[in-house]
């Protein structure tokens, strides 16, 4: 298979939206001129990201508010739902301004990336700097309402996030990081309500890594000649022989690790929990098995549709959860 790439260099101008956001996005459509470049920089016009951030945080509070609580939800762990939405809103942004930082020479260089803020010059790396700083102190004043435990452990993936986007550098499983990475939110989000970490934590964790290693080597699918030409690194290229076989066993490992955990969590519930887990452990296969069928990897469009279409998969875990609590 042969691999071709005319490179460009971006005109110091900004582009009319970046390349694979949607025509008519809300950032670009309701927010002020000045406002737009810095909210590109932070993918706020590419929302999926948000979603795959936040739904592992979901995972988490809902999984300890079943072992924590003998029905339902309080109302401290309805607080900590809507606190991760902002928290993961603001640190999404920081961690794609920062990545978009480092990056700033490969993408120059990919067509699909060329556009973002950086490259194209809309933003400054001093004032890329400014924007990621002011993030993460607004998604450190919410962090502050949870309790100590878990403020440390949220402290600690700052690690992670510094790593992340310089492991297609250094290694062919970036994806990996960035599983580790955004995935870090089951045990933020579990250690919320628990003051602990459990080994059911764990394993949603480890369930949640896999998916993302499913998710996000279908996105580097879209930029794979263009990785090939500056020399990144990617679980896409990887494995581009044997990539739905490599795909299945990546959201085999997520459904089964993560089928352990709900009906271990399912035990002392009622016949209506436990078969609500079975029927949304099912829809789940379907749908996964559904995205490597579908996907057409040539193609930038089906790649990034099957990649969006996670968000849909995490939320059914989100919903099984949510009803194990009420059962």
């Amino acid at each position: 298979m042969e691999y071709s790439l005319k490179l460009t260099k971006p005109k110091n101008l900004p582009f009319e939206k970046v390349a694979d956001a949607d025509e008519e996005n809300w950032v670009d459509s309701f927010f002020p001129k000045w406002s737009i470049p810095y909210l590109r920089l932070s993918r706020a016009d590419r929302p999926t990201g948000t979603w795959l951030l936040l739904i592992p945080c979901w995972w988490g509070i809902l999984l300890a508010a079943n072992e924590k609580n003998n029905f339902g939800l309080l109302a401290y762990d309805f607080w900590l739902l809507i606190a991760c939405c902002g928290g993961a809103f603001l640190m999404r942004g920081a961690g794609c301004t920062w990545n978009d930082i480092l990056d700033k020479d490969f993408d120059r260089q990919v067509t699909r990336t060329k556009s973002r803020p950086i490259p194209s010059g809309q933003v400054s790396i001093s004032k890329a700097l400014i924007w990621m700083f002011f993030q993460t102190l607004l998604a450190f004043i919410i962090l502050l309402t949870f309790n100590k435990f878990s403020i440390i452990v949220a402290i600690t993936s700052l690690v992670l996030v510094s790593i992340y986007p310089l492991a297609k550098r250094f290694t062919w499983w970036p994806q990996l990081f960035l599983g580790l990475t955004f995935n870090w939110g089951v045990l933020v989000g579990y250690s919320a309500v628990m003051e602990e970490i459990s080994l059911t934590a764990i394993l949603l964790y480890l369930a949640g890594v896999s998916w993302t290693l499913f998710y996000d080597t279908i996105y580097a699918l879209q930029d794979l000649n263009d990785d090939i030409a500056v020399g990144v690194k990617s679980t896409a290229r990887l494995f581009i022989r044997n990539i739905k076989v490599w795909l299945t066993t990546f959201f085999l490992i997520f459904w089964t690790l993560a089928g352990v955990v709900l009906f271990n969590s399912t035990l002392e519930n009622n016949l209506v929990g436990i078969g609500a887990t079975g029927l949304g452990l099912l829809l789940l296969f379907m749908h996964l098995l559904y995205q490597v069928i579908k996907l057409d990897v040539s193609s930038q469009e089906s790649c990034l549709a099957t990649f969006k279409s996670n968000r849909n998969a995490g939320l059914i875990l989100v919903t099984i959860l949510f009803i194990i609590c009420f059962t």
